[in-house]
């Protein structure tokens, strides 16, 4: 899987290998979900509530330089470019991980009280522009249905967090994220002569300065942290000229469904009235193509699940984390039904936290002695809600 990455939308060959072992184990399969997901149907042999087991196919534009026999060599065309494919998040660790467990639970039909949907999901990372894509578009065509999920378990592998360990948070473990574009339009004119045009590259300038006074003013910052991020400003095309118009591509990060909206809010606002005050017009587009929810774990089902991953674990393997301003997906199965989503260690306990690659890099690397623990960790959390008495 790690050597045949796929981008978003277009995992074809990652579906087929998933699908096929799905069906080897005797399950229901349905392809074709959200563009190329699989959905694995395992009815037990008695009647039970029903569990959703979520893992992400996609890799990401990235070239890969890890030193692995099975390292990517993968090119395609993302965005009209040629570029490298890599899996530098850890989404073919957890293809590997949900099939293992599936595998396990296929063994146990016939003791099992209840029903497991595997949910192998395209796009985490987001659908290419102009397509839909992701966990919404599962939940649009019907993953969460036929039959009702009553839960839904995830988890994601951390190239900092060591082997043999999980972290978690009750509440808003990962944040929101929404990305925006703001098209500034002024009137193109010769450098030399500014005021006979109306100078959109100026105005931009103050609009990503004043962006940042949404978080540092306007976020009460002793309760939960926030961001917003200018990643990209386009416009020009030479020295002496003062162009027409300046794009500006970023991401919006909360923690709370309010604060989500409130920064919404103070991005629009903040845009079009600098632009209107410097004599051009600001159009602001959010979200573009990515709007995730806060990824929440519902706090009574983190508290009652809290000992079962204790107990796979071992003592002192489960730690309490801080939230973390990166995004999942996964917040949009567990806006419909109570979710946990957990952190699954990936890094050899030999190479320390601050030289780990990070996530969606070229050296992103994850430990493969770690991956087994996921497998008992999201069985065993499944055979406890689906065993529990109602």
């Amino acid at each position: 899987i790690h050597e045949h990455p796929e981008l978003g939308n277009r995992e074809t060959r990652t579906a087929d290998l998933i699908a096929a072992h799905l069906r080897a184990l005797g399950m229901e399969v349905q392809t074709g979900v959200a563009h190329t997901g699989v959905v694995g149907l395992l009815r037990g042999g008695k009647p039970g509530p029903v569990v959703l087991l979520r893992a992400d196919m996609d890799g990401l534009p990235v070239t890969e330089r890890v030193d692995l026999p099975f390292a990517s060599k993968v090119k395609t065309l993302y965005n009209g470019a040629e570029v490298g494919v890599m899996h530098a998040c850890g989404h073919d660790t957890h293809v590997a991980i949900l099939m293992a467990v599936a595998e396990v639970m296929a063994g146990m039909k016939a003791e099992l009280p209840g029903t497991i949907k595997f949910v192998f999901q395209p796009a985490e990372e987001g659908p290419p522009e102009g397509e839909e894509g992701g966990a919404a578009l599962m939940v649009k065509e019907g993953v969460m249905t036929n039959p009702k999920v009553d839960v839904a378990f995830g988890l994601h592998i951390r190239s900092t967090l060591p082997i043999h360990t999980i972290a978690l948070r009750p509440g808003g473990l990962m944040a929101s994220a929404d990305d925006f574009r703001i098209t500034v339009r002024g009137k193109q004119t010769h450098g030399a002569y500014p005021w006979e045009g109306a100078d959109p590259i100026v105005a931009a300038a103050q609009i990503v300065s004043a962006l940042q006074t949404i978080v540092s003013r306007q976020i009460n910052l002793t309760q939960n942290p926030a961001v917003v991020t200018v990643g990209k400003i386009q416009g020009g095309s030479r020295s002496n000229i003062i162009p027409e118009q300046v794009e500006l591509l970023g991401t919006v990060r909360a923690l709370t469904p309010a604060d989500r909206d409130l920064i919404h809010a103070a991005l629009r606002r903040t845009a079009t009235n600098i632009a209107e005050a410097m004599g051009v017009t600001a159009e602001v587009q959010l979200p573009v193509t990515t709007a995730y929810p806060v990824t929440f774990n519902n706090v009574a089902l983190t508290e009652r699940m809290l000992p079962v991953l204790e107990r796979v674990a071992g003592a002192g393997q489960v730690k309490a984390m801080p939230p973390v301003m990166g995004a999942e997906d996964f917040s949009v199965y567990a806006q419909q039904v109570p979710g946990l989503f957990f952190f699954l260690g990936g890094r050899n306990p030999e190479t320390a936290e601050k030289d780990a690659p990070p996530h969606h890099t070229p050296d992103f690397q994850i430990d493969e002695r770690g991956l087994m623990l996921g497998v008992r960790t999201l069985t065993a959390l499944t055979l406890d809600y689906l065993r529990a008495p109602r």
